[in-house]
């Protein structure tokens, strides 16, 4: 690998690293691990279109023609988008409307990148020797895709308002037992479609 690489490794290790430090400081406030995050991402019917999303992304993986995407990549990185995105996606909303301090932000925007791209390249690194060279287009690719389910996974239903995402809401991440997915769906296929689109291409 290029001098370039070795330092862009070292340079978003040490925000990993960071971010660690602050999970750790502040995990008793952090909604990421909190049982009610846990609930809320358990709702049915994002359990089950997780589990639709990651076994077509893994079982296609092979056949999508590129070299760096395989069986095993698309299941952490699924996993991954599936476990974070819903709170980073919220959590970088609040942040913007000055909801949320600024070292939770950064945490969320970690949990991104890692998710998206440095936990693929360093899994590529490991298995090829090299550091791929989709890393800087897949940043792109990826993210999309993973804003894509932080907000589809983020959809409710509230009684009187309709169909928001619910980090709109100060009691986020909170469970409506009236929500369910039928009362959301048309809003739910942009997603989807966007999803589809960017995952098409490779295949065809």
């Amino acid at each position: 690998m290029t001098p370039f690489f070795y330092t862009y490794i070292a340079l978003w290790s040490t925000a990993c690293l960071i971010a660690v430090m602050l999970m750790v400081k502040n995990h008793r406030s952090l909604i990421l691990f909190q049982k009610r995050y846990l609930n809320f991402i358990l709702i049915r019917w994002k359990l089950i279109t997780f589990l639709i999303a990651t076994t077509a992304f893994v079982i296609l993986a092979p056949y999508t023609g590129d070299p760096t995407w395989d069986y095993y990549d698309a299941t952490f990185m699924s996993t991954l988008t599936y476990l974070t995105a819903p709170w980073a996606i919220g959590t970088l909303f609040r942040f913007i409307r000055k909801q949320e301090k600024l070292k939770i932000a950064y945490i969320a925007l970690c949990c991104w990148m890692f998710s998206a791209s440095w936990s693929y390249d360093i899994y590529l690194v490991f298995r090829d020797g090299f550091y791929p060279i989709t890393w800087f287009s897949n940043i792109f690719a990826s993210s999309v895709l993973y804003v894509s389910a932080g907000l589809f996974w983020n959809l409710e239903y509230k009684a009187g308002r309709g169909v928001i995402f619910g980090f709109m809401e100060s009691s986020w991440p909170a469970i409506d037992g009236s929500a369910s997915f039928n009362k959301i769906v048309l809003y739910a296929l942009p997603f989807m479609i966007l999803a589809a689109a960017v995952f098409i291409p490779f295949i065809t």
